[in-house]
């Protein structure tokens, strides 16, 4: 039997003479279990933003992309497409041009980000979700169509339904002899509107367009691309496939994932993430000092019992870890409660969405949540440490105030 544990037992369940000690002890649980709970739905809430992201950017982007390491051009070779294709774990390789142009509609005109695919895109059925009017459609019957993000529609006022009035799309000529005033230093094709879809507001300046229309306008030579989308099985790992095609490609590209085409949107989760649980982790500690002084009046009261202990032979250290397992004590019944809660809280929020987002444009209506064990692990931890080095203090002063009354008798 574990005395020292045994005695904080017996302590902290019976009856003591000062219940204005039992009185903080319940504070100090409360204010743990509290900061625990805090802990646990606001990293929660934190993960399910990310996730609520990188579902976004599937329903656009692909699962990885090969990009030139520099430049903005990369030159695809057969051999290029048969390393990535002969890898088991790949479904479907997109070639991409990608560049900013000029879209005219009417008497309108904007800025928009062109990109120019070929049929194994829209073979991908990532925008069948996202399609809010028209149809899915690059090449039909010889005529050239696109695909326009809600925000270009609504700039320009572009209807689906009107089969008589082309998007005209401009690229400036890489001549230097021409003015941008004449009409000859653009490369101009226009297109029939088939759809329009909306999938978030970072992507509502695009324009999807068949690539070998693109490529003829931006005067792209024929083997040369923007970059490849490449996806792959719902089974695999995406890390693992990463390495080993940047591996097999070598260092004239670099393979990227959905999270390295975002990166400064992840990484301001991550850190907002970092602060809360910092911020979060003091408010565990403020709490955390009603332990100290609720172990400090325990020590008072039971300095005769300890000093009975002294005279038996105890050392310092088993007074010492008295008073210890009597804060951790405190401290698990509080954590424990608080993850219970916490967890609880997030299960009722997956399952009902108690909480709303509260923007009526919106993707989804409540606040997405989602535990994850090293958070859960994390909260444990920062709880230990905290009432650790907060109860320390007052067993050491216990051990020592004890023993020098144990001294003088």
């Amino acid at each position: 039997m574990n005395l020292p544990l045994w005695i904080a037992r017996r302590y902290f369940f019976s009856k003591r003479k000062r219940s204005f000690i039992n009185l903080i002890s319940l504070v100090s649980m409360l204010g743990v279990g509290v900061g625990t709970m805090a802990l646990v739905v606001v990293l929660s809430v934190f993960n399910g933003m990310e996730e609520l992201n990188r579902m976004i950017f599937k329903t656009f982007e692909a699962d990885l992309t090969v990009a030139p390491a520099q430049g903005k051009r990369l030159t695809v070779s057969p051999a290029l497409l048969q390393n990535i294709r002969k890898n088991g774990e790949v479904l479907l390789i997109t070639q991409v041009i990608e560049d900013n142009a000029l879209a005219r509609y009417r008497e309108g005109q904007t800025v928009v980000k062109l990109k120019g695919i070929d049929n194994s895109y829209l073979q991908r059925r990532q925008l069948d979700t996202a399609l809010v009017e028209g149809k899915l459609r690059l090449q039909e019957n010889g005529v050239d169509y696109a695909l326009v993000a809600e925000g270009v529609r609504n700039a320009l006022l572009i209807s689906p339904e009107d089969i008589l009035t082309p998007l005209e799309l401009w690229y400036p000529q890489n001549r230097k002899t021409y003015t941008v005033l004449s009409a000859d230093a653009f490369n101009q094709a226009n297109f029939l509107v088939s759809g329009v879809f909306f999938i978030e507001d970072n992507f509502n300046d695009y324009v999807l367009a068949p690539l070998s229309v693109v490529r003829e306008l931006v005067g792209y030579q024929p083997s040369q691309i923007s970059s490849l989308e490449v996806q792959v099985k719902p089974e695999a790992n995406i890390a693992l496939l990463k390495k080993s095609l940047q591996q097999q490609l070598g260092p004239t590209v670099v393979i990227k994932d959905r999270d390295d085409l975002n990166p400064d949107l992840f990484r301001a989760i991550r850190v907002e993430k970092l602060f809360v649980t910092v911020t979060l982790g003091f408010l565990v500690l403020i709490a955390s000092i009603n332990i100290f002084f609720s172990l400090s009046m325990l020590a008072i009261e039971k300095k005769d019992d300890v000093a009975i202990l002294y005279a038996m032979g105890a050392s310092p250290s088993l007074v010492r870890r008295i008073f210890l397992f009597e804060g951790s004590i405190v401290a698990f019944i509080g954590a424990i409660t608080g993850l219970v809660i916490g967890i609880a809280l997030c299960l009722l929020q997956q399952r009902f969405g108690f909480v709303s987002m509260g923007i009526e444009s919106s993707l989804i209506d409540a606040y997405p949540v989602k535990i994850q064990g090293n958070d859960l692990i994390l909260t444990t931890l920062i709880v230990i440490v905290v009432t650790t080095v907060v109860s320390w203090f007052p067993a050491q002063k216990a051990a020592a105030v004890s023993k020098a009354v144990d001294s003088v008798q």
